[in-house]
């Protein structure tokens, strides 16, 4: 069984991802993958042709300065998009392929946005309320209300993204209650 979670900026996907890894699923995690790609050879240097040289630091690509750029310019978020998805979907693509483990559960924001939920025999996704939403973010103290706005403008709303989903996971409430919901969906595809 290979799944998909996704879900808005603060849905809390990523928990509901390592959820599932309790019960024997692979997990991967696409922001993950796009930090080790964007430290890689040939991304990194497409990368840098197109934003220039200011988003190195120390020698790898700093991504809050690639962060600063694109999330408040659409047309350089849409071109990194141009170069860094279609290889992280290449790579989910492959360790999938390969994975002696063949439950497996992918986790990423842009799933529905970057045209890849073929790939998935179910597509979940974690819906959060507006006000848990923006307490989960701003608790992490990486983001600004502005960058926030700007990151929940590149993706999909909410509404939009529920429309796609096999399965919804409610995850505004506690971690309990996530969990049950995850238990009852895992003993669905296993009972």
């Amino acid at each position: 069984m290979i799944l998909g979670i996704t879900g808005v900026f603060g849905s809390g996907k990523t928990t509901v991802a390592r959820m599932f890894a309790r019960y024997g699923y692979r997990h991967i995690n696409t922001d993950l993958v796009g930090h080790r790609l964007l430290d890689g050879g040939p991304v990194k240097k497409k990368i840098i042709k197109e934003f220039g040289t200011s988003i190195i630091r120390k020698g790898k690509i700093d991504r809050r300065k690639l962060k600063d750029i694109v999330f408040y310019d659409h047309k350089s978020l849409i071109r990194l998009n141009r170069i860094i998805h279609p290889l992280i979907i290449k790579e989910i693509r492959a360790v999938v392929k390969s994975s002696k483990n063949k439950k497996i559960i992918v986790d990423g924001a842009l799933l529905i946005e970057t045209r890849c939920t073929g790939m998935f025999d179910k597509l979940i996704v974690a819906k959060v309320s507006k006000k848990e939403q923006l307490n989960r973010v701003l608790r992490k103290g990486k983001y600004t209300i502005e960058e926030i706005q700007n990151i929940l403008k590149s993706q999909l709303s909410q509404k939009e993204k529920l429309k796609y989903a096999d399965i919804t996971l409610d995850n505004s409430k506690s971690l309990i209650c996530t969990k049950k919901q995850v238990n009852e969906i895992v003993n669905r595809f296993e009972g």
